[in-house]
């Protein structure tokens, strides 16, 4: 136990002098007077109290540091998961457009190839000549008599039967293979070509 002035047990405590005059007039605290000049009685118990209170401040900055440091920490991650939805969004929406583009261009393909097939089914009078495609002669001869009906002439029969030169069939061939798989005109079975003229003009490739 000592004794010391307002001021000295106002430092001592940690707290204003007014809160000493506050605890004396309560009674929480022991003062006396000597030579007309108030002194405070500082217990052990006190001290222990104001070293406690000490503590639970420091406690309470670290807590508050503590409680900012989680919410700073906290808005970065929110960002950082902003930002991961944000790419996971684009990357899927990247990956349906390419789904969609491949789509697209198989169905263009099908399309394309879809009425050369038409040609090639309507030149195919029976299930024999599917499994036969070496036989042409056969093939040939099932074809040409149905012209009339809409079917294909061979390429070969057509220019021997218009008695076209040598010279200009063989560069008419050459027109045939260069665009048979461009042009659905064009039929081709083994390898020879077929043509329908009934259906197509050949003009441009004719002359």
């Amino acid at each position: 136990m000592s004794k010391m002035s307002i001021a000295d047990a106002a430092i001592k405590l940690g707290v204003s002098k007014e809160a000493i005059h506050n605890r004396i007039r309560r009674g929480s605290l022991e003062c006396i007077v000597e030579d007309e000049i108030k002194y405070v009685v500082i217990t052990k118990n006190l001290q222990v109290a104001k070293k406690t209170n000490v503590r639970r401040v420091v406690s309470s900055d670290t807590d508050a540091k503590y409680y900012k440091f989680l919410e700073e920490h906290n808005q970065k991650l929110q960002t950082k998961v902003e930002k991961l939805e944000g790419e996971t969004k684009t990357l899927r929406d990247q990956k349906e457009q390419m789904l969609i583009s491949e789509r697209e261009k198989i169905e263009q393909i099908y399309k394309d190839k879809d009425e050369q097939l038409k040609n090639i089914l309507n030149a195919i009078s029976s299930k024999f000549l599917l499994n036969a495609p070496d036989e042409e002669e056969l093939v040939e001869a099932e074809i040409e008599p149905q012209v009339k009906e809409g079917f294909p002439i061979s390429l070969k029969s057509y220019l021997k039967d218009s008695n076209i030169s040598k010279k200009k069939s063989i560069k008419i061939k050459q027109r045939f293979k260069k665009i048979e798989k461009s042009d659905s005109r064009i039929i081709r079975i083994g390898k020879k070509y077929y043509i329908n003229l009934i259906k197509y003009d050949y003009s441009d490739l004719l002359k």
